[in-house]
Parts: C-alpha cells; structure tokens; sequence
C-alpha cells in the first residue's frame, strides 16, 4: 500500500457555511480519499476536528472593519504550530487565505522546502474603493500596496487556483508568474439548486402580493456594491414600478439598507434549502457586486431557473454572455440595472431565453471533477518535490 499524500491545510475560518470561501473549502474537505490523503488542519476558528482529521485551533481576533469576520493571530502560537508540523510532516501546504496565518504558512513552506497550493478566494484590491472612497489619493497608495504585497505572497505559491479569467488577468497584472496560475472554478449542485423548487407560495407568503420579485443574496457588507442596489430600489420607488425586493443574508450593513430601502423583504440569513425556494421562486437575480473573485450566488441563481442582471465587473462578469444567458450593467448605474430588469420581466421571450441558457450553462459545473483535479494536484505537486529534493541529494 503506497504512502498517504500528507496535507496541511491552513484556513482562518473552518465553519462551512460561513461564506463562498468557506463552502468552497469544504466541498474539497467533504471529498477527501481517506485511502489517499491525511490532512492537519489549522485554523483561527472552526471545531477541533474536520473530516475524522485534528484541527489545531489558534488565537483570533475580529477584523474591525467587519466585525463578522476574524483573524488568525499567530505570533504567540508559533511553537505550537510548528511543533503540530514537525510532527505531521507535511508533503504539500494549502493556504486559504494571505493573511498573517497565511504568510506564517508559507514562511515555514519555504524554510522547510514544502510546495504550497492556494485558492484564490476573495478579491481584497476591491474593497479598497468602498472602504477609502472619501480619500482617492489614499485608495490608490493602499491598493499599491496590496498590489506589491499580492504579488509577494502568490509568485512564492507553487500552484494558484484562480476562479476565472477576470482574476487571472488580475494575478498577471501583478506580475504574478503565469505559469503558476491555474483556471479552477467552481461547482454547482443542481440537486439542490433547481428550478424544481420553485414554490410561489412561500415568496408570496414574505412580499404579501403576486408582483414581481426581485431578488438579492449576499452578505449585507459595502464591498458588495449596496449603495448601488440601495439606488436600483429608490429609482423603482421613483418611477411607481410594482417591484418587490427581496434582500437575503444579513451583515453589517443590514439596518442601513433596511432604513434606505423600507419597503423590501429582508429575511435575514437563510441555508441552502431555503435559498434555493426562493431563487427558484423569483423573477430576477440581481446583482450589482464587483468585488466578486468568482461569484457564486450567480451560478446558483442560473442553475436555479432565475434569470440574471448583474454588474460588469468582478469574477461574476464571466459567466454572463451579455443578451443570451443574462445582462451586464454598468456597475454603480442603477438605471441601467432598472432598465434591463424591466426588459426581462416585459419580455417573456427573453426571459425563456435567459432561463434555458442559464441552466444549459450552470450544468457545465461539476465539483466532483473540480475534486479530482485538486487531489490529483496534490499527489503530483508532491511527488514533483520529492524527486527535487531526492535530485538534490
């Protein structure tokens, strides 16, 4: 019986539904080869075992600019860290996330002449705008910096997932080393998003009429371009549209949005099986976010039946092929976003349109091949390493 592949994984956040990185994450987890692969996983916060594998936990603190989120502090826990390593002696490292864990992480790669995977999760550079947009001058010296900074931690990476061409294009303009990057997107289930729970009953049952429902998902947070969807809703108040917004997640941004858009639904957060009812159930996926690495809400809508107006800008610009599976809008125009809506929602040809094209499409995304395709990685980055390391001695 051959060796078992050794992994440590190293993640701020191991809870499985707390965002699309973290499920993203776990469809990998879930499909670990036990026979294969032993993993050691390290982490801020998340249980004390994953999977049937230990999971070291660390000191955390929240971030202050978005107190839902916490970061893995590992200045004083270093000896144990590399204590668990010495002892678990890892073949390949997986970094989630460029973070202080991360950059420990990836110190100790190199030290150790250990090959790091990374997944490209979350677009940071984007977040600059929404967060310093009353200082241009400081937007632009901050985004230098994470530019200098991206390029750093990813050109040291053996392998870059990257969830679509929009941020391969971001990596390389980092000068990122291309032949580190690799197109890994993402899957869909389309058991659990489809058009099959379409049940109007229990939208009904939240807006209280039969007008049309436009629906939003997401994390109430700025970077996901709120101020532009809090203007989409004030413009059909404007113009007397018999719209309902339907708002789905929560955040710090969610009594904001309540008070500027107070005629919306907004539910708060809900899992999976409820989500995919009310994607299914509405008229119109918007989504006006340009922050997106890949955007998963997105694929989830199409494969769910729910015709799409989203921002062109993001990872989620990539799946839209614009007048056949959905629209793209210019992003902070919430006319343009107003106008295409009422287009699909009048035209019940192009809505058809946008439904077939939508679900032909989202069947093209398969996470047990995006699994294989991970774990076939590993095998051969590390037997790569140890013919290096066997070569060198």
């Amino acid at each position: 019986m051959s060796k078992k592949v050794k992994i440590a994984f190293f993640a701020e956040i191991l809870i499985e539904d707390f965002d699309g990185a973290s499920r993203t994450m776990f469809q990998l987890i879930h499909r670990i080869p036990a026979d294969r692969f032993e993993f050691q996983f390290i982490c801020g916060v998340g249980p004390d075992s994953i999977a049937g594998f230990d999971c070291l936990k660390i000191p955390a603190v929240t971030i202050p600019i978005n107190k839902t989120y916490k970061m893995a502090i590992p200045w004083f826990s270093g000896g144990r860290i590399r204590k668990k390593l010495q002892s678990f002696q890892p073949d390949v490292i997986h970094i989630a996330t460029p973070s202080l864990l991360g950059e420990f992480a990836l110190k100790y790669a190199h030290q150790h002449q250990i090959p790091v995977l990374t997944i490209y999760h979350t677009h940071f550079i984007s977040y600059v705008d929404y967060y310093l947009k009353s200082s241009p001058r400081l937007a632009r010296f901050i985004r230098g910096i994470i530019a200098k900074s991206q390029h750093t931690f990813y050109d040291r990476c053996e392998r870059v997932y990257v969830p679509s061409e929009e941020m391969r294009s971001a990596l390389l303009s980092w000068n990122v080393a291309p032949h580190r990057l690799q197109l890994w997107q993402r899957g869909i289930d389309t058991q659990l998003f489809s058009p099959t729970k379409r049940d109007k009953q229990v939208v009904r049952a939240l807006v209280g009429n039969d007008q049309p429902i436009i629906l939003f998902a997401s994390r109430l947070v700025w970077e996901k371009n709120l101020e532009t969807l809090c203007n989409i809703y004030q413009l059909s108040q404007d113009r007397n549209l018999p719209f309902n917004f339907l708002i789905v997640g929560d955040g710090v941004a969610l009594e904001a949005c309540q008070r500027r858009m107070p005629k919306a639904i907004f539910t708060g957060k809900v899992d999976h099986e409820q989500l995919s009812v009310l994607y299914a159930s509405s008229d119109v996926f918007l989504f006006p976010s340009i922050s997106e690495s890949y955007g998963n809400v997105v694929i989830e809508a199409m494969a769910s039946g729910l015709p799409c107006v989203i921002a062109d800008g993001g990872g989620s610009r990539n799946f839209i092929q614009q007048g056949v599976n959905g629209f793209l809008c210019q992003p902070n125009e919430a006319d343009d976003y107003l106008d295409k809506i009422t287009m699909v929602l009048e035209q019940a040809d192009l809505h058809q349109k946008f439904v077939a094209e939508g679900l032909r499409y989202s069947k093209t995304f398969s996470w047990d091949d995006l699994a294989d395709t991970y774990f076939q990685d590993l095998e051969q980055i590390a037997t790569k390493a140890k013919m290096s390391a066997q070569i060198e001695t």
